[in-house]
């Protein structure tokens, strides 16, 4: 049985909520946020919440609990001892600032808890190397680093964020099989259930491989309970997503964008957006058990997830 800490302090196995049905998760964190009027146009993004405005973050998770999500992703995606440095944050600080963000999950978990009597879980963010480049660089994966190099930078966040004991590690956004072979070899000692979740360009990865072989990969990686996409384009997905659970082995995980897309050198969402919340059903169907949205995707568009996942 692979568990985690439950924010009631129990143990949550994972692996039988998923056996009983599909879990709706939240939506764009940074999104929410900025909605709410906060400036995220720096390198650190929702990470510097962390610090500057912690009860902000837990409002933000509350919202989207509120509108039925049942999975907090923490405010964790950007968040690493590089960026952190850069702003003058030590090792030390980093560390205590990961384990926040945690914390501040659980504390929207138990403020809906109190609300609603309804318990959620939390999922920690482990975003990719790109992430830290704040320069759009994970959605090509193209910067240039080899398996070692990748674990060695994911290693003490992996590490940290554990400690803290969430319900579920989600390694997500990953843009290519480099990444996808170091992160696997990073978890699968933490003790910890975890997602593996790709950002994908059809049924490729963003460095054009096939997404495939990043399925099979977590195969044989006994943390891993869920594979799948986010991130991505947000039609389209049931048949990868089926391709995800025959070649893992494992459930699905789907949360894509709003369809728009992210231009790196300027900072901004282009493009219209064409998140269909309808899709989930189809996402179910397919094999997802683990279904939300990303960026652009607010609480209300995570409320019609919600609907459509409990029809369905």
């Amino acid at each position: 049985m692979i568990v985690g800490r439950g924010d009631n302090g129990g143990v949550t196995d994972l692996t039988g909520l998923l056996d009983r049905g599909p879990l709706v998760l939240d939506g764009g964190l940074a999104t929410e946020l900025e909605r709410r009027g906060h400036d995220l146009g720096d390198d650190l993004w929702s990470a510097r919440l962390l610090r500057d405005d912690p009860a902000a973050v837990v409002d933000a998770h509350l919202g989207f609990l509120r509108a039925g999500a049942e999975v907090s992703t923490t405010a964790s995606y950007q968040a690493s001892t590089t960026g952190f440095a850069a702003v003058g944050i030590d090792a030390a600080g980093t560390r205590s600032l990961l384990h926040r963000s945690v914390e501040l999950a659980r504390q929207a978990g138990d403020r809906y808890a109190a609300e609603s009597g309804r318990r959620s879980l939390v999922a920690a963010s482990v975003g990719p190397y790109g992430a830290v480049l704040a320069d759009g660089s994970e959605y090509s994966g193209d910067y240039g680093l080899d398996v070692q190099a990748l674990r060695e930078f994911h290693r003490p966040r992996l590490e940290w964020l554990a400690e803290a004991r969430p319900d579920v590690l989600a390694c997500e956004t990953v843009p290519s099989l480099t990444e996808v072979e170091a992160l696997l070899a990073e978890v699968a000692d933490l003790g910890l259930p975890v997602w593996l979740s790709l950002t994908v360009d059809g049924d490729r990865t963003r460095m054009g491989e096939p997404a495939g072989e990043a399925f099979a990969m977590a195969r044989d990686v006994d943390v891993v309970v869920a594979v799948g996409v986010n991130c991505c384009a947000p039609t389209g997905l049931a048949s990868l997503l089926a391709d995800a659970v025959r070649l893992s082995g494992r459930p699905a995980v789907a949360y894509p964008n709003s369809g728009e897309i992210w231009d790196g050198p300027a900072r901004r969402w282009v493009g219209r957006p064409g998140f269909a919340p309808g899709e989930a059903a189809r996402w179910v169907e397919a094999g997802a058990r683990l279904v939300g949205g990303c960026c652009r995707v607010g609480p209300d568009d995570i409320a019609l997830v919600a609907a459509e996942v409990r029809a369905a």
